[in-house]
């Protein structure tokens, strides 16, 4: 299933996503978007950040299970800040999300395996556009050391495996029945913001929304 007008950008930590969100919010034309982020700043969303800071220990099924239950919220539930996904798309609003199940596919299963990130992401609903930042682990790693906080799964062996995580899961929505009616947009994160915030411009004034 796709869930018309729902944008998401997708790459490992430090390939730029939240600073194209942020150039987004900046269009003078702003207010026709709605812009969220995964984990949520909801109850669960914030005892993930939590997690992510290294201010607990999680097993990684448990994790699995928590940014799941975090993105049900965020897509369906009353307690999303603002409003949850699917309202906001079905008001016309075109919802931006900075990070989305693509993630959990990604990360998770680098800690967990395959199956169980799978198994929990399968209900979610597909956005209609997927960016997918594509970056050298090692360049993007110096912007996340250069910016002063890491979280935990800011080192470079786990970056590295994360990308490789990615790439096939990308390859398993790009071009196959899997993925059908969503497109996918790679990007070269390496490059400068300019060149990478004109090229989501041209997509997104391309979509049908």
């Amino acid at each position: 299933m796709i869930l018309q007008n729902f944008i998401v950008f997708e790459g490992i930590d430090g390939a730029g996503t939240s600073t194209q969100i942020a150039v987004l919010k900046n269009r003078p034309d702003a207010d026709r978007f709605f812009f969220t982020t995964e984990p949520t700043d909801g109850p669960t969303g914030k005892f993930l950040r939590s997690m992510l800071k290294g201010d607990l220990g999680l097993d990684p099924r448990t994790a699995a299970y928590l940014f799941a239950a975090d993105r049900a919220e965020h897509l369906w539930g009353k307690s999303a800040l603002n409003g949850s996904v699917v309202k906001k798309c079905s008001e016309g609003k075109i919802v931006v999300s900075d990070r989305y199940l693509f993630s959990s596919l990604a990360y998770q299963s680098v800690t967990c395996g395959d199956q169980l990130p799978r198994m929990l992401n399968e209900p979610f609903p597909l956005p209609q556009l997927l960016f997918f930042f594509e970056i050298d682990p090692a360049i993007s790693l110096k912007r996340v050391l250069d910016r002063g906080e890491t979280e935990i799964y800011e080192k470079i062996d786990f970056q590295k495996a994360t990308a490789r995580r990615y790439q096939s899961v990308i390859a398993e929505y790009d071009g196959t029945s899997k993925g059908q009616g969503m497109k996918i947009v790679r990007l070269d994160a390496s490059q400068s913001v300019e060149t990478v915030a004109k090229r989501i411009a041209e997509e997104i004034a391309a979509l049908d929304c």
